[in-house]
Formats: structure tokens, C-alpha cells, sequence
């Protein structure tokens, strides 16, 4: 930058043309260099085939998470047909059944108090009389490829707004986590003493605590929405065991040369601990980004599981319709209302883990190919 002297005043129109072009230069190297260091480690990242192929799952999500909108915007789909919540076949297929006192075919006959108990077929029903019973859930066919529930609602339907509730929900604990942990480990690195010494004791205390009996806890006693589910689950990472590591990483920050020419220069606590130890432990913070969203997606799986989580739809909700109705232990015959589901969860979670496997060697330079 060029020296200006202090008695030169900047209503100058040529000192104001001068600091205008050495701050726009300023801003194009910065550009360049944030280019070049995302070139350079892209390089890095996509030689590790496993994390490459967590990026084309997530990829893949992603898209499934937006196709329900270009659906219903393009009259693909009808939303009286599959919308998630109140879709409904109106055209199921169905099965000839007789009303018989004592039952010795259970795909055709069926008794009085089974009758009784299935709120689809009319009570007036006598010994003897034949119906059409709408069969749901029904199977996969051309117009439900992945069939319906028991509630008669379409199966990839769901399954594509739960990838949005899952990206949503763990995209949000993981920005939460970020912010608080590397600002408390960043914090408790810089001041130590006392300031370190109760941040730490409170990390450990939360790491003690089973996580997932803190959520079961609170959504018991108060109503639980996804955004509180991921405001919640990223308070207990970020002053959790994440703070913890990303201390560590910011006191092998906090002993670097530039740091103490900062404090040297005049720099302020907050002005070193913002634009000197944050940005330098923000790699770490991203890091760990990618396995908070993996544990939040499968404690939304385990909340929504349970009944706990107050939600539209999801893919634990999917699960837990499949455990209240009697499905879940025929996965055999209706393997389409717990496998799709299970299995989403499963690969998402997966695939964010790899990501960040992949970003490990970003991060670590010992773990980089020579």
C-alpha cells in the first residue's frame, strides 16, 4: 500500500483516486489468491475417490430434493395424488375379499372383527357377502414406483421431501456448530486461564451426557420442531467435544509469529481472535461441519423414530408410520415402507462422512500424497 502522510487530507481528489486504487487491488489479489487455494486444494480433494463419491451422493439428494417442486410446477405430478402430507390414491388396487365367521384363506376371506377394526369397509357387511378391500399400502407400480403407505400417500414422494428436511436440518446444526465452537475454542485458546478453564469444564460435561438422551429429554417436555432440533443439536456440539478440538487447533495458532506482531501492532483481543485466529482454524471448523450434519440427520432419524419430533414428514416419521401400523417387522412383504427410508438415512449420513474424510487431507498436509 502507499504511504500517505498524515497532514495530506483525503478530500484530495487524487489521494481519494489513490486509496481507491490500491484498495481495489488489494480486493483482486485477495480474489486471486482465494482462487487459487480453492484450485489447489480441489486438486487435492478429488484424488481421494471416497470423498468423491460422497459429493455425487449428496449431489444426487440434492436433486431429489428439488424435483417434487419441478414436479407439481409442471403438472407431472397432481398434488391431490402425491403430495406427502395429504396426498391420497384415489384409485388403489384392491382384492375380492368374503366375509366369512371363521377364516381359511387370508387372501380372500375375512372375518367380522377384523371387519370392525378396518375403518375401510362399511359395517353393514353380513356372513357371506363379497367386497372390493382397497389394498394399502400397495406395491410399486407405473403410477407409484416406490408404492404407498398405509395412509394411501406416495412413497418417493415422501422420500424426496424428507431429503429436504434432512438438508435443512443438518445444514443448520452444522452452521450453529461451527460458529459457536470455533468462537469458543478460539476464545478459551487466546484468553486461558480462568476463561479456558470454565469453557472446558462445561465441553466436558456435555460430552458425558449421552446426546441423544438430552434430545429425548427435552423434546418430552417441550415441543420440538426441526429448526429447534438443529438450533439444539448445534449448542451441544459447538460447546461440546467440537469446541474442544478446535482449541487445540487454535493453540497451534495463537504461537505463530503473525500473531504476536498483531498484538504488537495494537491489535485488540477481538480484533486478533476475528481476523487472525478464526479464519485460520476455519479449515478444522469445516471440517467438522460434515460429521455434525451426519449426526443430525441421524438424530432427527432416531427423534421422528420415536414420535418425539413435531414434523410434516420425514424420514424417521416414514419409519415410525411403518412401526405404529404394524409394518415394520414384515419387511419381507412390505419392504417398501422401512428400506427406502433406512436406507436414505443410511447413504446421506454416509456420504457427508466421506466428504469430510475427503477434506481431512485438505486440512492435515501429513495425510496429503507427496
Amino acid at each position: 500500500m502507499t504511504n500517505i502522510p498524515p497532514e495530506t487530507r483525503t478530500e484530495d481528489p487524487m489521494v481519494s483516486e489513490e486509496i481507491s486504487r490500491d484498495v481495489d487491488s488489494w480486493w483482486k489479489i485477495r480474489l486471486a489468491l482465494t482462487r487459487r487455494s480453492f484450485r489447489d486444494n480441489w486438486k487435492i480433494f478429488r484424488r481421494n475417490k471416497i470423498g468423491v463419491l460422497g459429493l455425487v451422493i449428496i449431489a444426487f439428494w440434492g436433486i431429489m430434493a428439488v424435483m417434487p417442486t419441478i414436479f407439481f410446477a409442471t403438472g407431472f405430478w397432481s398434488p391431490a395424488v402425491y403430495d406427502p402430507v395429504t396426498g391420497l390414491e384415489l384409485d388403489p388396487p384392491t382384492r375380492t375379499m368374503t366375509m366369512v365367521e371363521r377364516i381359511t384363506d387370508p387372501n380372500t376371506e375375512i372375518d367380522q372383527r377384523a371387519v370392525l377394526l378396518d375403518g375401510r369397509i362399511p359395517d353393514t357387511l353380513r356372513v357371506g357377502d363379497t367386497f372390493e378391500l382397497p389394498l394399502q399400502p400397495a406395491p410399486p407400480d407405473g403410477r407409484h414406483w416406490l408404492g404407498t403407505d398405509p395412509l394411501g400417500r406416495d412413497i418417493l414422494s415422501q422420500l424426496m421431501h424428507g431429503a429436504r428436511a434432512s438438508f435443512f436440518l443438518g445444514i443448520l446444526a452444522a452452521v450453529v456448530t461451527v460458529v459457536i465452537a470455533t468462537t469458543i475454542g478460539s476464545m478459551a485458546a487466546y484468553f486461558g486461564g480462568i476463561v479456558d478453564a470454565a469453557l472446558m469444564r462445561l465441553a466436558d460435561l456435555l460430552i458425558m451426557i449421552p446426546g441423544v438422551a438430552i434430545l429425548i429429554v427435552i423434546g418430552a417436555v417441550f415441543t420440538f420442531q426441526l429448526w429447534h432440533l438443529a438450533v439444539v443439536i448445534g449448542i451441544l456440539s459447538g460447546f461440546g467435544g467440537t469446541a474442544i478440538v478446535l482449541k487445540s487447533q487454535a493453540l497451534a495458532v495463537k504461537v505463530k509469529p503473525f500473531i504476536d506482531a498483531a498484538r504488537v501492532a495494537g491489535g485488540s483481543a477481538r480484533h486478533i481472535i476475528f481476523y487472525h485466529l478464526i479464519p485460520n482454524v476455519m479449515p478444522l471448523s469445516v471440517l467438522y461441519m460434515m460429521f455434525t450434519v451426519t449426526a443430525a440427520i441421524q438424530s432427527e432419524a432416531i427423534l421422528s423414530f420415536l414420535g418425539i419430533l413435531n414434523t410434516d414428514t420425514s424420514w424417521g416419521l416414514m419409519m415410525n408410520l411403518a412401526r405404529t401400523q404394524g409394518y415394520l417387522l414384515q419387511v419381507a412383504d412390505f419392504w417398501w415402507l422401512t428400506i427406502p427410508p433406512g436406507l436414505a438415512v443410511t447413504v446421506l449420513s454416509a456420504a457427508f462422512f466421506l466428504v469430510g474424510r475427503g477434506m481431512d487431507e485438505i486440512v492435515n498436509p501429513r495425510l496429503r500424497r507427496r
